[in-house]
């Protein structure tokens, strides 16, 4: 996908007009040409921090989102731009960039923490930056996070297990990177040299105390805890004097400090190696379009006064997505049936060959493109579908079969006709000599190839359309007795009835096969979803026991450092998911 040809640079994708986020259309649109699934990887933090310029550098480029160059916030909204991922062929990377958090001009908290709640939600990987040191005002800055329960929501429904949001989070919240600018601590603790990663989990250590300023203090940690067991850390050293700061993206290279080249280097190789594809509960991946849907369907929420949930967006994500499977299910199976179907089939049951074929075929791409299809709605539809479609090639078949048989009748036959309208068997013996003659033609027409399922009815048919003349040529032929003449009438009645009932029974025969391909298709149909239900259910359990075992260790860090009663409440949110989950396929327990 030519994703820089797409996009040269980066655009606005929400729009952040006096306090009310909107979606750039234009923008948002260039999401649903990329097919490839996506890594997104969103920047947020307070403004004047240096966001923009981490970002063009994770885009390989030494320019790309506007940085400003004074105290005032520059990124206004959220700004997206599409990249070739460097390391990985297959996706495309989209970095968005946030405005920056915390503008006192703006004076909004609320459309602030609407935004790092988007950010968190659109994200595989969340960077927050933030400059200086992680201490009580850093983690006062990123009091969004304690609000992330009034923003978002998981489920649009309590179960009958009761589970707080938040203990949801983590099946579908992103990797979580701190980045510290300016960065001028030794790392030590204790007298020892420590890693950013240590250094930021001492810095979540908790407080022991119940008074209003522990809580404080420990809140937004125990939410980092809680929401982002998977935190890495990096720390910056100021890339150059003060006063080049505010060109820093027209600075040479050679003049931006080398330590901080290489920390932002090995910064943008650990982002690109380790972020994962967006994905969804339940193993979703998100390409653009799905992208482009969940950003509509977000942002829509937000602007209507209600709180984003990821159960309803992925279920409305899934009405689009599964109705466009139903149809590229059923174009696959005509582009088939139209490539290998040649009308009119021998017999009915080559016809339901193909169909089988083609049908398996397309249950199979409905079943690689749907998702979340509650009750099988689509899976019916579907269904319905493709038994309408076979009735229908069913009847095309019976009417080329007519068609065909009708002209081959015609050719055979014609010349016969006319000679009786000539009165060429009008004489002694004549009414037996058509006999004989029809009966070879009868035998010519059995002959010929590919005349389909209705070549005895398409007989009986013309022959009956010509009976008031043999009848007459019967009924002339003076060579017979009256008694011989209602000899062969009796004849010409038996033979009519002989054909009735040969064809009744093919007809017969022809309604049990259709019921049994039917039926077939039902049985298809049901392999094929326990199937991807198995998959599911794998995807499912290894989902929950990812999320069980993050939470796990963090309870049990939470009982090492003391924290008994924060411990027994992460124990009691895993046993109510492991009990509501439980109702849909059996999981063993961590515990």
């Amino acid at each position: 996908m030519a994703t820089e040809i797409l996009m040269a640079g980066p655009e606005c994708l929400i729009e952040n007009i006096n306090g009310r986020l909107m979606v750039n259309l234009e923008t948002a649109k260039i999401l649903s040409a990329i097919t490839q699934p996506v890594v997104v990887v969103v920047i947020v933090g307070p403004y004047r921090t240096g966001k923009s310029y981490l970002m063009y550098k994770l885009a390989g480029k030494n320019k790309g989102f506007s940085l400003g160059s004074t105290v005032q916030s520059h990124t206004k909204g959220i700004w997206m731009w599409c990249v070739p991922h460097p390391r990985n062929p297959d996706h495309t990377l989209v970095l968005l960039d946030t405005e920056g958090l915390g503008d006192v001009e703006k004076g909004d908290n609320q459309n602030d923490s609407w935004l790092f709640a988007l950010a968190v939600l659109l994200s595989s990987t969340l960077i927050y930056n933030s400059v200086g040191t992680i201490n009580q005002q850093a983690m006062d800055q990123l009091h969004y996070v304690t609000e992330l329960t009034d923003c978002i929501r998981a489920k649009s429904s309590p179960g009958r297990h009761e589970v707080k949001d938040s203990a949801d989070f983590v099946s579908f919240f992103p990797d979580f990177v701190w980045t510290l600018r300016d960065f001028s601590l030794d790392l030590q603790a204790n007298g020892e040299p420590i890693t950013p990663d240590e250094y930021l989990e001492n810095s979540l250590k908790l407080k022991q105390g119940n008074d209003k300023k522990t809580k404080s203090f420990n809140a937004p940690r125990l939410c980092i805890r809680k929401f982002f067991p998977e935190k890495k850390c990096f720390i910056f050293d100021r890339p150059a004097q003060r006063k080049y700061l505010v060109h820093l993206e027209q600075l040479p290279e050679e003049d931006v400090d080398p330590e901080f080249r290489e920390q932002v280097e090995e910064f943008c190789s650990y982002i690109l190696s380790h972020s994962k594809v967006k994905t969804l509960s339940g193993g979703i991946t998100v390409n653009g379009p799905r992208l482009e849907t969940l950003v509509l369907t977000f942002v829509n929420t937000i602007s209507s006064g209600d709180r984003p949930c990821m159960e309803n967006a992925v279920l409305a994500l899934a009405e689009i997505e599964n109705s466009a499977a139903v149809q590229k299910a059923i174009a696959h199976y005509e582009q088939q049936m139209a490539e290998k179907l040649q009308l009119p089939t021998e017999t009915l049951q080559e016809l339901l060959d193909l169909h089988r074929a083609s049908e398996k075929e397309a249950i199979d791409v409905f079943m690689t493109k749907s998702f979340k299809d509650v009750d099988q709605v689509f899976q019916n539809r579907l269904m319905e579908q493709l038994e309408a479609k076979l009735d229908d090639f069913c009847d095309q078949n019976m009417e080329a079969s007519s068609d065909h048989c009708m002209t081959l009748l015609q050719d055979i036959f014609g010349p016969l006709y006319e000679d009786v309208k000539q009165g060429t068997f009008s004489k002694p013996g004549g009414f037996r000599l058509s006999i004989r003659k029809r009966q070879e033609l009868k035998n010519k027409y059995y002959q010929a190839p590919r005349k389909g399922i209705q070549a005895e009815e398409t007989l009986k048919k013309y022959l009956d359309s010509r009976e008031g003349m043999d009848a007459a040529l019967l009924q002339t032929d003076q060579s017979l007795t009256e008694k011989e003449k209602e000899i062969e009438v009796q004849w010409m009645k038996s033979e009519s009835l002989e054909a009735a009932n040969k064809i009744s029974e093919e007809m017969q025969k022809k309604h049990e096969q259709l019921m049994q391909e039917k039926e077939k298709s039902f049985h298809e149909h049901m392999k094929q979803l326990a199937e991807k239900m198995e998959k599911e259910r794998a995807q499912l359990l290894a989902e929950q026991e990812r999320v069980l075992t993050l939470k796990f260790q963090e309870k049990e860090r939470l009982l090492e450092q003391g924290f008994k009663k924060e411990s027994l409440k992460l124990l009691k949110e895993m046993k109510a998911i492991q009990l509501r989950n439980s109702e849909s396929f059996p999981m063993c327990s961590i515990l």
